[in-house]
Parts: C-alpha cells; sequence; structure tokens
C-alpha cells in the first residue's frame, strides 16, 4: 500500500427527495487492497458504489482518483478511469449472448461497422472459463440465475479495470463457483488491482478482505484492519444493536400438529423433476435443500401454476385443487415468492404501495371497479411497519429503495392476500443480518397463525436455524427427509450429493453435528 490512495470519497452527500441515503461520507481505497464495506439494507452501500460508478450524481462532496478530483458523469466515464462495478441485481440483456454482453461496452466504443464474432466468442470463452464453463453463444435468457451472476462478474473482468467493485457477488452462486471467483480475486489483488468487496458473508469477508468499512444510516461508522475486529464487533456496528438470536425459537413438541395444510403427491413435469411427494404441516417451517440446479424452484413453480406439469395431485386442507396457473394459485392460498426479486418479485417502477395491493386489487376495489386508493394506502403502511421497510413514502417507487428492502416489498406482496401457504424461494438472498433475524421472526409469527410456510434456500445455516423439518433434493426428486433432531450440515450435504442414497440411510439419529 502507498500513502496515495487509488480512490478516495470525502464528505459526499446524496439524497432522494426527503431521504438522505448518504450524509458526508468519507471512504478511501488503497492500491492492492480488498476492502469490504458492510452495513444494513439502506445503509447506503450500493449508494455510494453507484456514486463511484457514475451511475448516480452527489448532491455534495467530491470524488477523487489518483489524487485527482474527478466528475464522474457516466458510466462509461468511470470505464475510462479504470473503475468496473457488479451489480447486485443482474443487469444483463437476455437476447443477447454471453459473449455478447460481456464485451457490450468494447462493442460500443468500436469505429468499425463489422464485427468478428469469432475472435469475440474466443475471447470471452477465455475470461469466462475462468469462473466456470460456460459456453458464450448462448443466450442469457437461458441460464440460470447463478450462471447470470458469473456473466456480470466475466464481463467486468473484460474491463481492465484498476478498481473492481464486487457488490453481493456470491448471492446465487455455489459454493464451488464461489470458490472460483475467490482464487480470481486473489489473483486480481496480486497484480495491483484495488477491490471493494460488499457482502453480508461474515465469512467471506474476513477470508478475503484486508480492511472493512461499515456504514450505518447513510453514514460512516468505521474502517477498521479486519485483523483487529471479529465478526461480532461488525455485526454491532452495522446495527447498533446486539443481535442476540438470528433464529427465533422453533415449534415446541407439545405445539406440533399432524394436521396437514398442503399435500402434494406425484409431481411431476416431464423434465426437471420427477414422482415429487410431501406433506406440510399446519404452523409449520419446511425447509427444501440441495444443490442449486436439483429441482428445488422447478418443484415450487409446478405447485402453484408456474410450471406445467405432466402429472401430481395437490390437496390443500383436505380439498383436492385445480392449479392452472398462478392466479388459481393465490384464489385458492397458495403463494410463492421468487428467488428472482427484480425479475418476478417487484414492479420496480411502480409504488410501494402499488406492488403490495397489486395481488389483492379485488378486495381492494369497490363496486364501480375503481381502487379505493386508502385502502391500498393503509394496506401498504401496515406492511411496511411489520416489515420494517425503510423509505420515504409508500409512493416511491420500489426502484428507490436499496435490494434488501425491495425484498421486503415483495414479501409484503405475498402476505396482503392472507395465504394458507407460503413457497418462498430464497427469501433472505442479498439481505443483512439484521433484516434477516426480522424476516426470520415474520416468518415463524406466520406460522404460529396457522399458516404452513415452505422455505427454499442455499444457505445451509438458514435452514437448519429457522425449519422444523427439512427436505433435500437431489436431480428433481426427494433424496430425503430430516427433522429436527437429524439436520446438520452434514446430513443435508450427504442427501444433496448423492452420498447417501435413500431416505432412510439419511436417517442419522446419532450423527452430531
Amino acid at each position: 500500500m502507498t500513502a496515495q490512495p487509488v480512490l478516495e470519497v470525502r464528505r459526499v452527500t446524496k439524497h432522494f427527495g426527503a431521504v438522505k441515503a448518504l450524509t458526508e461520507v468519507d471512504f478511501r481505497l488503497e492500491r492492492g487492497e480488498i476492502h469490504a464495506l458492510c452495513g444494513e439494507n439502506g445503509a447506503g452501500k450500493s449508494t455510494l458504489m453507484n456514486i463511484i460508478a457514475g451511475v448516480l450524481q452527489p448532491n455534495d462532496g467530491e470524488v477523487l482518483v489518483d489524487g485527482a478530483s474527478v466528475k464522474i458523469a457516466s458510466p462509461a466515464t468511470a470505464q475510462t478511469l479504470g473503475i468496473g462495478l457488479v451489480h447486485q441485481e443482474i443487469a444483463l440483456c437476455p437476447d443477447a449472448t454471453v459473449a455478447e454482453n460481456m464485451f457490450m461496452a468494447a462493442t460500443n466504443r468500436r469505429r468499425s461497422p463489422l464485427m468478428n464474432y469469432g475472435a469475440l466468442e474466443r475471447e470471452a470463452q477465455v475470461v469466462m472459463n475462468r469462473l466456470a464453463p460456460i459456453d458464450v453463444r448462448r443466450k442469457v435468457a437461458d441460464l440460470a440465475i447463478s450462471s447470470q451472476q458469473l456473466v456480470e462478474i466475466a464481463k467486468a473482468l473484460t474491463l481492465d479495470c484498476r478498481v473492481l467493485i464486487l457488490d453481493e457477488p456470491t448471492a446465487a452462486l455455489t459454493e464451488a463457483e464461489a470458490q472460483a471467483l475467490f482464487a480470481i480475486i486473489r489473483d486480481l489483488k496480486a497484480a495491483g488491482i484495488s477491490i471493494i468487496y460488499i457482502s453480508h458473508r461474515m465469512a467471506e469477508i474476513f477470508s478475503l478482505c484486508d480492511r472493512v468499512t461499515v456504514f450505518r444510516d447513510g453514514r460512516h461508522v468505521v474502517t477498521e484492519k479486519i485483523a483487529d475486529v471479529t465478526a461480532d464487533d461488525v455485526v454491532r456496528r452495522m446495527v447498533g444493536r446486539e443481535i442476540s438470536q438470528l433464529y427465533p425459537q422453533k415449534q415446541a413438541p407439545e405445539a406440533r400438529t399432524d394436521e396437514t395444510i398442503l399435500s402434494v403427491r406425484g409431481l411431476s413435469d416431464g423434465d426437471r423433476i420427477d414422482t415429487v411427494s410431501f406433506d406440510l404441516k399446519r404452523g409449520e417451517i419446511l425447509g427444501i435443500g440441495g444443490l442449486i440446479g436439483s429441482g428445488r424452484t422447478e418443484i415450487a413453480e409446478a405447485i402453484c401454476g408456474l410450471r406445467a406439469k405432466s402429472k401430481g395431485d395437490i390437496t390443500l386442507r383436505g380439498k383436492p385443487q385445480r392449479i392452472g396457473n398462478y392466479r388459481d394459485a393465490v384464489d385458492a392460498g397458495i403463494v410463492y415468492l421468487s428467488e428472482d426479486r427484480k425479475g418476478s418479485g417487484v414492479f420496480v417502477d411502480l409504488s410501494i404501495a402499488q406492488n403490495i395491493s397489486v395481488l389483492d386489487l379485488k378486495t381492494l376495489t369497490g363496486p364501480l371497479g375503481l381502487l379505493n386508493s386508502r385502502a391500498e394506502a393503509d394496506l401498504a403502511r401496515d406492511f411496511v411497519r411489520r416489515l420494517g421497510v425503510r423509505m420515504g413514502g409508500i409512493d416511491m417507487p420500489v426502484s428507490s429503495l436499496s435490494g434488501g428492502n425491495q425484498q421486503k416489498v415483495a414479501i409484503a406482496k405475498q402476505l396482503a392476500v392472507r395465504p394458507q401457504v407460503i413457497l418462498m424461494d430464497e427469501p433472505t438472498r442479498g439481505i443483512d443480518v439484521g433484516a434477516k433475524s426480522e424476516i426470520h421472526r415474520l416468518l415463524r409469527e406466520l406460522a404460529e397463525t396457522g399458516i404452513g410456510i415452505v422455505v427454499i434456500s442455499s444457505e445451509l445455516p438458514e435452514l437448519l436455524g429457522l425449519c422444523d423439518r427439512v427436505l433435500v433434493v437431489r436431480e428433481g426428486a426427494i433424496a430425503g427427509e430430516l427433522d429436527d433432531r437429524e439436520m446438520s450440515e452434514e446430513a443435508v450435504i450427504r442427501l444433496a450429493s448423492g452420498v447417501t442414497q435413500t431416505a432412510e440411510a439419511g436417517r442419522m439419529v446419532d450423527h452430531v453435528a
């Protein structure tokens, strides 16, 4: 490290209307360091990164590169300064190929009207292979969310950056993909590239980073060397309070019931899932684990009519259901929260109130077919209060919210129709530890009212800490079931990887986690 930082932010302030996202923030990035930026959702992390990357302009303060004050008027300006940003939200062109997305910025700067696609694809494949063997000739729309995230990262690697900003880069990645990314990050550091690493995953931060800066409520709280702090220190400074219990108390044995609220029998789609059967009890939180691509999401989509099923029966409170589309599911009392928040969870250009009410318009519409705006506003205010959404007002567009607060609005939208069964796919992905704790508490409170909840999660601690039972999916089928006494990370991984072949073999009552 040298005395002259590669990037410095001085007294930067940014507000959106009456909401101050940043207040006189300072930040300093040394050459060749990996610098973690932590804070709850809404703390101002992404706002500052968007200012550095030219997406937003500050209301006050300055940004310095190599000691010189600069005006970063656009992302193109940032790229000319050697600054690259990998957004938390995927921002690719779905109808273009992987190679075209990776080199879109370079293509736009070309003067020649002709494109050598063979050379483009060869160069793109070399970069892509550093992360994963994804065919760069494929359209982005045909890729899973995890693969799209890898394309976003590969796109940044083509920019020849001096400063690389990674905003929750592993949120959608498998463990193997994340480890490949970590190796590349360490190589970039060794080459003298400076990296700003935004993550809520403390293990990653303490493994990769040299220093950590904490933001809270749009203000700089502290910057310290990683060697001088613990994960608990960072969490306390993020939330300004102790997080004594991330997961609420599970269902007590005497409170459990044999009453089945949702029954799935022989569910298949003729492609990704085959003969899936399980029961969800009233008031239970049932986890679904397994590797990415194992069929977890497809099971949820088939249950709620978002994926056509070839066979199978779905029963709700003992009554057979004919679910041909998502509207049928909602009317029956089954709702689904997609893992793709931006694509399916919320309408980013609509207001917070409009998003929360969108599934419940029948109730909110009067006899003349006119929306009762007051009732809509009351509904929205109730849910933003219960979920702790940080916002300027319910009339603000969802696009003005941080990623974590957008997720809370997506959850509120599902809850507004008073469902009997909630299917949640990665409900806390990209959400900070404080918000996770709030959502876990909310889910347990909902379960205690008799709602059946299914949680699909790639985070093993979340599955084990939150859920009363866990089903493990492998290759589109249920590989095994674990109750609260049998749950351990090892037991889930054994079933997910196929080391244990049957549900009976997966019962590890004597295993000590």
